[in-house]
């Protein structure tokens, strides 16, 4: 019989996932624009930020559940998939693996390529409002979540590991990578946010993210599952 992981190993793993996410996909961010790669640099970031977390949830599934994002595990609580105790660790985990990748990010790559995009910090494009903002956070997220709900949740799903969600990421920032950053996930935006003190419309990447994932994970549990 397998070990059962203990709460500080699906911390642990839920940290580096989380880090995984927030320097790749950040990164790219700052890589595009320092490289200037013009349109094609939407399809960098979708590739490294579907990628990074594919590669974070097939490590992390076996162990924690591969959450990866604090709106999933939030999900998850109201699904009572995991207590509020474990739920409370989880997040503060995810938020230190972002902290450590943001901060790391300000190290790493030179001011005159961070600083153009905050660091990779998601951020609302021209025109676009708060409000259309969360919708387009919730949709997005929405989408995600039921792609975990599907592949990582489900027992009766084919054993695809992180391909099916990193894939969803891929969609969803080809699709609102330019009007919102994509973020899908409080953590991704908390850590370069923080690194660069560029808060601006906050609550989009925090309000957005929650409602999305907890609509899924409700509807997926009483109405797919059920």
């Amino acid at each position: 019989m397998a070990k059962i992981a203990g709460i500080g190993q699906r911390a642990l793993v839920e940290a580096v996932g989380v880090f995984f996410l927030t320097f790749i996909g950040a990164g790219a961010v700052i890589a595009s624009q320092f490289a200037g790669v013009g349109s094609s640099g939407l399809l960098v970031v979708a590739l490294a930020n579907g990628l990074a977390l594919a590669l974070a949830v097939s490590f992390a599934m076996n162990i924690s559940g591969g959450h990866i994002n604090p709106a999933i595990t939030v999900a998850a609580f109201v699904n009572r998939a995991i207590s509020a105790r474990d739920g409370l660790v989880y997040i503060c985990a995810q938020l230190i693996g972002a902290m450590v990748a943001g901060f790391l990010l300000l190290l790493v790559y030179p001011s005159v390529a961070g600083t153009m995009v905050n660091y990779g910090t998601p951020a609302l494009g021209a025109s676009v409002s708060a409000m259309q903002g969360i919708l387009f956070e919730a949709i997005m997220t929405f989408i995600l979540a039921f792609t975990v709900m599907g592949t990582v949740v489900d027992q009766r799903a084919p054993k695809i590991a992180g391909f099916g969600v990193g894939l969803a990421v891929v969609i969803d920032v080809l699709a609102g990578g330019p009007f919102t950053g994509a973020a899908m996930n409080p953590a991704r935006w908390f850590g370069p946010a923080l690194a660069s003190g560029f808060f601006v419309n906050w609550y989009v990447y925090i309000v957005g993210p929650l409602l999305g994932a907890i609509v899924a994970a409700v509807i997926y549990k009483y109405c797919v599952m059920k």
